[in-house]
């Protein structure tokens, strides 16, 4: 079963950091797009940063030049440092990736569990 799990969250003080991980497991054949999406009680979900396949990144206004997207192709696992953290980034985080699993042999997309992130003033 084709899965992502995520890990690394949990309670720091503003301007503190966290890193977090997103590792995909299963039969995978390939993996193009992986994302960090972030969802605070009240509000919508929003995407944080983005990165391909190629390592080309993208990331929100509100996170840039404090987090840094990062992936390892060989062990199809994405991370996020977050540094300089804000109580405005407490929310539960979600690692989102484009994978083709062996099984269904068709790209979708996928969705980790969420890991909680809480910055206190």
């Amino acid at each position: 079963q084709v899965r992502l799990v995520e890990s690394g969250g949990g309670s720091v003080q503003a301007g503190g950091s966290l890193r977090l991980s997103c590792a995909a497991s299963g039969s995978i054949l390939k993996v193009n797009a992986m994302a960090w999406y972030r969802q605070a009680p009240g509000k919508q979900r929003e995407l944080v940063a983005t990165i391909t396949s190629g390592a080309i990144t993208n990331y929100a206004d509100s996170v840039k030049g404090r987090f840094t997207i990062s992936r390892d192709n060989a062990k199809n696992t994405v991370y996020l440092q977050m540094t300089s953290l804000r109580p405005e980034d407490t929310a539960v985080y979600y690692c989102n990736a484009d994978l083709l699993p062996l099984r269904t042999m068709t790209f979708d997309t996928y969705w980790g569990q969420g890991t909680q992130v809480t910055v206190s003033s």
